[in-house]
């Protein structure tokens, strides 16, 4: 069974939507986001344009539905599609359940209000080496402490935690992280506060604003982020897309949701391939390829092969 995987903000990197696939698909992809928007979307991997979470969310979304298309049209066609984040915006179009132009305006009306409630000063963290439970304690501490409060954006793995908060008091809950026993811990580039109650006003203006946006019941089964279940009904994944950025993203939980249901190889979409490593970490048994890795040749005889398609 094929699963998509589609990655959230901090997976972008200069340059990304030109290092997509030469695939019709992708070409089709990138200009219908550029008329549905009235931009160039190939302006928005520029350096200047990745300090902009609209110009990064924007792009993430197209890239992941242009390279759902281009393996659709090999016959990779996935029964389960997951996104972290902003990706859940991809994975919404990979199922069915609302089409690319709508993703589109909802994903830029979600990052515009994002970027308004926190223009600057604000951003995520990751930390490896503890557990969620060991860090809601150092949070505790350090909000006991006089400290501006974090909060657990993303678990990613059991002990792969992203927290979010203002920059100044991330930087000074890294090194109280660390001195606890952290393997690693380090700022990402994202410089709004995801995942979190600080986002809570913004939430309900999404939220008022999905209410007019046509979803449809899924074609494929969708995996939810706040609580890593799969979602059937057109309105609980819009309700999951509208109110991601105020929850924290279970998606460990979604990962192990996709196992236990059967998905035996995993793409990630582009540009990256942070949820490859996790799989590959946590799941040894999958296999989980990046896109982002391959000539889109490779990916396609690879994925094939491993679906056992090579006879198809």
């Amino acid at each position: 069974m094929l699963a998509l995987l589609f990655p959230g903000q901090g997976a972008q990197s200069e340059g990304f939507l030109h290092r997509l696939p030469q695939h019709h698909a992708v070409t089709g992809t990138l200009e219908e986001a550029s008329q549905v928007l009235d931009i160039d979307v190939l302006t928005l991997d520029t350096p200047d344009a990745l300090r902009s979470t609209v110009a990064v969310q924007i792009g993430l979304t197209a890239a992941g539905v242009a390279i759902t298309r281009a393996l659709a049209e090999e016959q990779l066609l996935p029964e389960i599609s997951a996104g972290l984040s902003v990706g859940a915006y991809a994975a919404a179009v990979s199922c069915g359940a609302i089409h690319f132009g709508d993703a589109l305006k909802m994903v830029r009306k979600r990052a515009e209000l994002m970027e308004t409630a926190y223009p600057s000063g604000y951003g995520l963290a990751a930390v490896s080496g503890l557990t969620e439970h060991q860090l809601e304690t150092l949070a505790a501490q350090h909000a006991e402490a006089g400290n501006q409060r974090v909060y657990i954006g993303n678990v990613n793995a059991p002990r792969q935690i992203v927290m979010a908060g203002a920059n100044v008091t991330l930087d000074t809950f890294i090194e109280r992280a660390l001195a606890a026993g952290a393997r690693k811990a380090m700022r990402l580039a994202v410089s709004v506060p995801s995942h979190c109650e600080l986002l809570a006003h913004a939430t309900d203006e999404l939220v008022a604003y999905a209410k007019d946006v046509p979803f449809h019941t899924p074609q494929t089964t969708y995996i939810g982020n706040r609580g890593g279940r799969p979602l059937y009904t057109a309105d609980a994944i819009r309700d999951d897309l509208a109110t991601n950025m105020r929850h924290t993203v279970r998606w460990f939980d979604a990962l192990t949701v996709m196992q236990e249901m059967g998905a035996r190889v995993l793409i990630e979409a582009p540009p990256d391939q942070v949820l490859t490593d996790i799989a590959r970490e946590n799941f040894p048994d999958t296999t989980a390829l990046a896109a982002s890795a391959f000539s889109f040749d490779k990916l396609v005889a690879t994925a094939r092969r491993r679906l056992g398609m090579d006879g198809l």
